[in-house]
């Protein structure tokens, strides 16, 4: 093994999640090789919407103030009946939990390029494009679970010469197809929903009928969601019958029956020019989750892991999550030798939350749009008058993302009184500091942080300086309120903040002391902590 071919981590797949993966592992001292099969950014839209959590992972990176001039924000999500009266609707906040909109519109390309820009200016990324890797390979070393590096054999475009390279672990991010998910024996769990849609994408200057935010039209017959994406882009996705092809000579005067809700079409295609169809495919979504997602130093990522139904737009949500809650588990095991078991926790945390993902958009699918039987009319007909219960709109948008499971990283407790913290994300105001503007997360940095109310205790004073995590006390940032009602709500003091912005314990209101650090301590007690720097107590 030569040390030119040794890599810290070796991503298999460019796309967003492989690159934001890259961009973490560099803000965090790590050092990472992208191949990528593909010699530019495929040019034509695919995900289309994130939310308010996956627009601070964007923060995290550094490239949400330029994306921020490329979304669009949207009003939330309205289910439709076949007529397209409103059964319900789900709002959408322009400033959620997490600091920014909500529900962001963009186009996907963009987002990458942006992507590819920043890992152009970290001298820790790499980026190998024309790439097909061919297998994935580690060392047992005759027990059942791999030690030691993977090998990763590869072919440049054009080029029947296999290449190899050694790397301490490989992160597969490599779609629904995946050659990662093959090399570590893992195989697809069937959640039970397969449908074929037409996506059809827009770049129209026409009058079009929309109220700014998604649409889910719910008829058993032609179910259809439409959304406006850009300035003048728009989508729509429409179940269709396989007869009911949109090529050939009678294409156009059937789209124009499709959209006719929203825009008016001329009768001539020829006089259409101002309705270009960037791209029309047809596509089978599908609900499957990997039955593993890691073996030994070998993960999956993204589509690799998990594959959703698009109807509550958590697609590439899911991934860009995958890579946020890895990423600083790897690099505190590869810079700072932390425990292997660790990286357990990235499965253990993660599955549990994209199944519940996943369900919820099976069930929006079926509920609302899927199945023809008896039963699907009563379906929407009960959903319909849920949603009209105060409060309930707004508790299914929460429940888009829940609070982790619990776990060694995540110690949840049963409470009588008060929201339990732990497994949640820390919200993000606008705060001062230094005598600007900014948001949380500028301040709290890369790493773990202790945020109280209270004057730090020794034990707080002791797990923070053992983590390396600054303290912070509210009263110092002069925001809206927002951190102190929502430590107040969870009957805390203080709470530890892992570099996810996840709490990972909690300092109960008038008892002094985190309550849970002999679980998680062994877990991130590091073998290369710096000589003034205590174990964790």
């Amino acid at each position: 093994m030569k040390a030119a071919s040794q890599k810290p981590v070796v991503i298999i797949g460019g796309g967003p999640v492989g690159v934001t993966a890259a961009l973490l592992l560099a803000r965090h001292g790590v050092r990472s090789l992208i191949l990528e099969r593909h010699q530019d950014i495929y040019p034509l839209p695919r995900a289309v919407v994130v939310d308010d959590e996956i627009r601070r992972i964007l923060q995290s990176v550094g490239v949400h103030e330029e994306f921020a001039t490329l979304a669009r924000p949207a009003h939330g999500l309205r289910l439709l009946d076949a007529r397209r009266r409103v059964i319900t609707e789900f709002p959408r906040s322009m400033h959620g939990h997490h600091g920014f909109p909500q529900t962001s519109m963009f186009d996907q390309p963009e987002l990458e390029r942006l992507l590819r820009d920043a890992l152009a200016r970290r001298p820790e990324c790499e980026l190998r494009s024309g790439v097909e890797v061919v297998s994935v390979t580690q060392d047992t070393d005759g027990s059942p679970a791999p030690s030691g590096p993977v090998r990763v054999t590869f072919r440049r475009d054009g080029s029947d010469k296999e290449e190899h390279l050694w790397a301490d672990a490989v992160l597969g991010s490599d779609g629904a197809g995946s050659l990662t998910r093959d090399a570590i024996g893992a195989v697809w769990e069937d959640l039970h929903f397969e449908e074929s849609w037409r996506v059809i994408d827009v770049r129209t200057s026409r009058p079009v009928r929309t109220w700014e935010g998604a649409e889910q039209i719910c008829c058993p017959n032609r179910p259809a969601t439409f959304m406006r994406v850009g300035e003048d882009r728009y989508r729509w996705e429409f179940r269709l019958a396989d007869d009911q092809n949109l090529d050939g000579p009678n294409g156009w005067e059937r789209l124009r029956e499709l959209v006719a809700p929203w825009v008016d079409l001329p009768p001539d295609a020829s006089q259409g020019d101002d309705f270009e169809v960037i791209r029309q495919a047809q596509y089978t979504f599908q609900a499957r989750l990997a039955d593993r997602w890691r073996r030994g130093r070998v993960f999956l990522l993204g589509d690799a892991a998990h594959l959703t139904p698009p109807f509550v737009g958590q697609g590439l949500c899911a991934g860009l999550r995958d890579a946020y809650n890895l990423t600083w588990k790897l690099a505190r095991v590869l810079q700072q030798g932390a425990h292997d078991g660790l990286l357990d926790t990235y499965e253990r945390e993660r599955k549990p939350h994209a199944r519940h993902v996943i369900r919820v958009a099976v069930a929006v699918g079926w509920a609302m749009t899927g199945g023809q039987d008896r039963g699907a009319a009563f379906r929407r007909a009960v959903v319909g008058t849920a949603c009209r219960i105060p409060g309930v709109t707004s508790a299914v948008s929460r429940d888009l993302s829940p609070a982790l499971t619990a776990g060694p990283l995540v110690r949840r407790r049963p409470r009588l009184t008060g929201r339990v913290l732990a497994g949640t994300f820390c919200p993000q105001p606008w705060v001062r500091h230094d005598g600007r503007r900014v948001r949380l997360d500028d301040v709290l940095g890369d790493s773990f942080a202790v945020l109280t109310a209270v004057p730090p205790t020794a034990q707080m004073t002791a797990v923070a300086t053992a983590l390396g995590a600054p303290t912070v006390h509210i009263d110092h940032l002069s925001d809206d309120g927002t951190l102190a009602n929502w430590l107040a709500r969870g009957r805390a003091d203080a709470v530890l903040l892992r570099p996810d912005r996840v709490v990972m314990d909690t300092v109960l209101a008038g008892t002094g002391d985190f309550t849970d650090t002999v679980a998680w301590a062994p877990l991130l007690h590091t073998a290369r902590r710096t000589a003034d720097a205590p174990p964790v107590p």
